[in-house]
């Protein structure tokens, strides 16, 4: 495996990494305060905020924008050349925005360009794909144990050219935002069929009637505005019938689909936010003293410092050969990769994220610095498209069936071992 960057894409970095400095980071604290003065003055945090608006067709402009999209759909970049701009892009949890690459967009325009029809194409991805409108995946449900998507509760029955929708849905992120204006809604519709065939997604355009955005979901406290993870009801919501994606029993196929890209964007950006904790620790370790010297200059900074930095190359090395494979032998042979990463990103940077807390001491856990907020959004992704449990279930059992296949190779071969 060869992970040195084309010049297509040390040139691309640079770009980005010029248009953060000059355009993005400057209007952190522009963007923080807009936010809050949507939800204390306008008493309404979901609206868009005039920063990322404005700065999206500056990002068109410097052509950072859809960097996401896949080649095999009209894109320019493989997920491995795609890693190392997603990580610049994670480093500021509100960036992606600015150049179309946020979740669930991504994912949700992905599913669209892979499984849509011309028709659903036109009318739902064009907007998203230009940045005008955004969406929302509706899968996890508060009743069950919807990291097993086979217990969906949400029935999609068929009624002459309609679906007739019934369900409740949580943690549909983005759906709160006033520019989302379609959600890829799965349910049952056929609760008698195996148990693989039961799913299906259609398209629930957001102003249907009997769609209600019950409540925003808070995390640790914090409401994530202006993404937000909403609480949404569907009753007797009515679709046509040309709504489905891909058809009937097919939902599950696509879920796996879609959650594999999904899945490698988030732990893409987890790398970009684990090295900004790291450099904020180190810069905040550097400059206190306690003791008579600098809290750098103590032992036991040392060893988590060294850890540190040996978390973030193994979590990164994981993610680059996930992508790697996932362009060469398909997302299929690469779940184990795909899964290990889920499950290595998230603890790996929760961890820095917390030693970087306990550098700034009180400060750590308050506004003054991004570090609550992240360690909260890193938490949330040890859940999001599937919990750790599920992730190591996955890789231990194609791990056993490959230690198994190796007994079967021993016996056949008359090996003996003590």
């Amino acid at each position: 495996m060869d992970f040195d960057f084309s010049q297509k894409v040390i040139d691309l970095q640079k770009k980005l990494q010029d248009f953060m400095d000059l355009h993005v980071y400057p209007n952190d604290q522009k963007y923080l305060a807009e936010v809050a003065e949507n939800r204390k003055v306008k008493n309404n945090p979901w609206l868009p905020t005039k920063v990322v608006e404005s700065l999206k067709p500056q990002a068109q402009d410097a052509g950072l924008w859809n960097l996401w999209q896949p080649k095999a759909h009209g894109g320019t970049l493989t997920n491995l050349e795609y890693a190392p701009l997603c990580e610049i892009m994670g480093r500021l949890q509100w960036a992606p925005e600015v150049f179309n690459c946020s979740a669930p967009d991504t994912g949700n325009m992905e599913t669209l360009l892979r499984y849509g029809t011309d028709d659903q194409q036109d009318e739902w991805l064009t907007p998203i794909l230009a940045g005008e409108k955004r969406s929302a995946f509706l899968m996890t449900e508060p009743q069950v144990a919807s990291s097993d998507a086979t217990n969906i509760e949400c029935r999609i029955e068929a009624e002459g050219d309609e679906y007739l929708i019934n369900g409740e849905k949580w943690w549909s992120s983005g759906a709160g935002d006033p520019r989302c204006n379609i959600f890829i809604v799965m349910g049952k519709t056929n609760p008698e069929a195996s148990r693989h065939t039961q799913q299906s997604m259609v398209l629930v355009p957001a102003n249907t009637k009997g769609v209600t955005i019950n409540r925003a979901l808070s995390v640790f406290g914090y409401d994530d505005a202006p993404h937000g993870h909403m609480q949404v009801t569907l009753r007797n919501v009515r679709v046509p019938k040309a709504n489905i994606l891909l058809g009937e029993g097919r939902g599950f196929e696509i879920a796996q689909g879609r959650l594999g890209p999904g899945r490698i964007h988030h732990c893409m950006r987890i790398i970009g936010q684990a090295e900004r904790a790291f450099e904020l620790m180190c810069k905040r370790l550097k400059s206190r003293v306690a003791f008579g010297k600098t809290v750098a200059e103590q032992s036991i900074w040392h060893e988590r410092i060294a850890e540190s930095r040996i978390m973030i190359e193994q979590a990164r090395l994981l993610t680059l050969k996930a992508a790697y494979m996932m362009d060469t032998v398909g997302n299929k042979v690469a779940k184990a990769e795909i899964a290990m990463i889920k499950v290595l990103a998230p603890n790996m940077a929760q961890q820095i994220i917390d030693w970087a807390i306990q550098a700034y001491g009180g400060g750590g856990l308050s506004q003054d610095t991004p570090l609550a907020s992240m360690f909260s959004h890193n938490r949330i992704l040890r859940l999001a498209d599937g919990p750790d449990e599920v992730h190591r279930r996955t890789i231990a059992k194609l791990e056993l069936s490959r230690q198994y296949l190796s007994d079967e190779r021993d016996v056949f071969n008359n090996k003996t071992f003590y």
